[in-house]
């Protein structure tokens, strides 16, 4: 299993449900029911994908008395783009 935060996040980025979670963070803040809404998936089965992505480090969990907010940190995704900028010329023809 890869550990290199780079290899981490393209792992948590494979997933198009995970995508669709950081989308949906994207927007601000949310429970792991709100995130569950649109996915024919159980809690449980959703918080495994927020494991992937919170080991990726591109979300964080917190804790506000009852309520716990998932929400989005990009930075991860910052090593992507700056990965994939000596390819840009191949996109960009």
């Amino acid at each position: 299993m890869a550990t290199d935060p780079l290899s981490l996040t393209f792992a948590a980025l494979a997933d198009p449900t995970r995508r669709a979670i950081l989308a949906r963070l994207a927007d601000g803040p949310a429970t792991v029911k709100e995130l569950s809404a649109p996915f024919a998936m159980t809690g449980p089965a959703v918080s495994k994908h927020l494991k992937v992505l919170e080991r990726a480090g591109l979300i964080c969990r917190g804790r506000d008395a009852q309520w716990r907010p998932c929400t989005l940190d990009a930075a991860p995704l910052r090593q992507v783009a700056e990965w994939a900028e000596p390819y840009r010329r191949f996109w960009m023809r």
